[in-house]
């Protein structure tokens, strides 16, 4: 009997589902108002506020993962566990979002939520790095694009399709 090699595909979709029960809690934690007008909302446009921000985060936290996990191939120990800890320092938005709201934007707050954003950031960026490395990423036909690259052919497409000025590193996109 051959020894399988690990799917990445199956990474993939265990960190899905570990996204999807991120942004749950995130709505969990929205409490409505106990009055029925649309007034009761305003003293809560911190809760809002930081929910949208988080929301949005994650949305683009999952995108850049789903980007990068396009190009993987096999699941080694090193993709797991950088994974895991990149699902982990996401799975702290929820926390750092509720406190912010509960809290009203309070300075200590406010800083463990910048300090998740770069905890995230720092781990996604530690789990890109090993591509290359150790990560056996396989060629895609109908794109020579390198994952690292993405966010600088994205905003040029986006120029040239919508006639915008982006463009990155000082070039014009149009």
């Amino acid at each position: 009997m051959a020894a399988r090699q690990p799917n990445a595909d199956r990474v993939r979709l265990f960190s899905d589902g570990v996204f999807a029960v991120l942004i749950t809690i995130l709505v969990l934690e929205l409490k409505p108002p106990h009055e029925e007008t649309f007034s009761a909302l305003l003293p809560l446009w911190p809760t809002g506020l930081s929910y949208a921000v988080s929301y949005l985060f994650i949305a683009i936290v999952w995108v850049n993962h789903h980007h990068l996990f396009n190009f993987a191939e096999l699941a080694t120990q090193r993709l797991v566990w950088f994974n895991f800890a990149h699902l982990f320092s996401v799975s702290l938005v929820p926390f750092a979002t509720v406190w912010i709201a509960e809290t009203r934007l309070a300075v200590a707050p406010v800083a463990l939520y910048a300090a998740v954003f770069v905890l995230v950031n720092v781990t996604y960026l530690a789990l890109s790095a090993t591509y290359g490395r150790t990560f056996p990423f396989r060629a895609r036909t109908r794109t020579r694009r390198n994952p690292h690259q993405w966010p600088r052919w994205t905003t040029s497409s986006i120029g040239r399709r919508s006639g915008l000025p982006i463009g990155v590193r000082g070039r014009s996109a149009g």
